[in-house]
């Protein structure tokens, strides 16, 4: 056991102190200004007692934080959180010798994410599966009973998707994770985790699980892209199109943040002719974008691509878009490609883009608007921008994963 006084939280949410020995300890669940009782083990601790709570502490609204791994953050008061976020993104530029305008942070409102990653486990005998998240730093679940950040139908929903899970534990290697999507139409269900090796679902599996799906009225279950159960097709719907989305295929988390960030990217480009929307996953994006200039979208998946595709053909009132599966890593747009185009909208995964950056940074483009879920990565890219004679506008943080010490940005770069 050891006294601490908590400095700062760092990057992943937790509390930072100074050891007797001035190496860093981190404490989850504490925050700036507090004195705290944890027990140590090596540079990390859990609090025994909070001995000077600060004035930022609030009570946390969900019963199983502390215990349950999503949420980091529920027990500090909104302001002091939301510049939290913000300065994770101005400290990552500043690692890479960047200042720019930092605008004040969106915040996504809880109860309002569409897609959740549920971990199943087998239940008690003659039980329903165990559903819920991972307990912190654990590979225990934490069965879930209620979650505030999740749009209330999802949760609603926690039983029926209990009983789907349970077919698809029949193999003891089995662990599988629900990733359930909130549609137009239904619950998407794409179910992974799952042990292939003995020949995968028995035909009694795939018939209880399309029973459960049935009964628990979901548009579709697939396992691992492969179709077990379709009632309906799950649709969204991105501006003025309405797209059907493939199996497992990449949709923002929380529709309210996706406007946003799509209202400020789309706001940003108006006045140019000619646009290109890179990683546009099924369009995201690109459909707003149509609406200001022609647009090239690229996406690694065939699928999101097709899918992308057949939206185009049933939108009117749109100016032209060419789409084309590419991986832009591999092979990413050249700058020659790029010769007509007035602004780059580009949301890599969190791996960033740097092969498409030094291609953008070749080119004659006027302005990139870059979306990011990981400021560290954006950094990077925008320093290689900067390198090539554009300068960082703007930033726009945006809180998607409310709660989380995840932050999603919208940069502007122009020259």
């Amino acid at each position: 056991m050891q006294e601490l006084t908590i400095n700062a939280v760092g990057a992943q949410g937790d509390g930072l102190a100074r050891l007797g020995d001035g190496k860093p300890a981190f404490v989850p669940l504490t925050l700036p200004g507090e004195t705290v009782l944890a027990h140590m083990e090596g540079a990390r601790g859990e609090v025994a007692q909070i001995l000077a709570p600060s004035a930022d502490r609030v009570a946390p609204p969900c019963k199983h934080f502390g215990v349950c791994g999503g949420c980091a953050l529920q027990h500090w008061a909104d302001r002091p959180y939301r510049a939290w976020k913000a300065e994770q993104i101005r400290v990552q530029l500043s690692m890479e010798g960047l200042e720019t305008e930092i605008l004040p942070t969106f915040a996504a409102p809880p109860a309002s994410r569409r897609r959740v990653a549920l971990h199943a486990r087998k239940g008690g005998k003659g039980q329903a599966a165990r559903l819920g998240f991972k307990a912190r730093r654990s590979w225990n679940l934490v069965p879930i009973e209620e979650c505030p950040v999740s749009d209330p139908r999802l949760v609603a929903a926690l039983p029926a998707l209990a009983r789907l899970a349970e077919p698809f534990l029949e193999h003891p290697k089995s662990a599988p994770t629900l990733h359930v999507t909130l549609t137009g139409s239904g619950l998407d269900v794409d179910v992974t985790g799952v042990e292939r090796k003995s020949g995968g679902l028995s035909a009694d599996a795939r018939m209880r699980a399309a029973m459960a799906a049935g009964e628990g009225d979901f548009a579709r279950v697939t396992l691992a892209g492969e179709i077990v159960y379709g009632a309906r097709q799950p649709l969204v719907k991105l501006g003025r199109a309405v797209v059907a989305l493939p199996p497992g295929s990449f949709l923002q988390a929380v529709p309210a943040a996706e406007r946003a960030m799509v209202d400020f990217a789309v706001a940003e480009s108006r006045g140019a002719s000619r646009i290109a929307d890179l990683y546009c996953g099924v369009g995201t994006f690109t459909f707003r974008l149509a609406e200001v200039g022609s647009v090239h979208a690229a996406e690694m998946s065939p699928q999101a691509i097709a899918a992308l595709k057949a939206a185009i053909g049933a939108t009117a009132g749109l100016k032209p878009i060419n789409a084309e599966a590419r991986d832009l890593v591999k092979r990413p747009v050249l700058s020659t490609e790029l010769a007509k185009t007035d602004v780059v909208v580009i949301d890599p995964p969190r791996a960033g883009a740097a092969e498409q950056t030094v291609e953008i940074a070749k080119s004659k483009v006027a302005k990139v608007v870059s979306v990011s879920c990981n400021p560290a990565t954006f950094a990077k890219d925008a320093r290689a921008l900067v390198d090539a004679g554009f300068r960082i506008e703007k930033v726009l943080p945006v809180d998607q994963f409310v709660w989380s010490p995840h932050i999603e940005l919208v940069g502007v770069f122009t020259r």
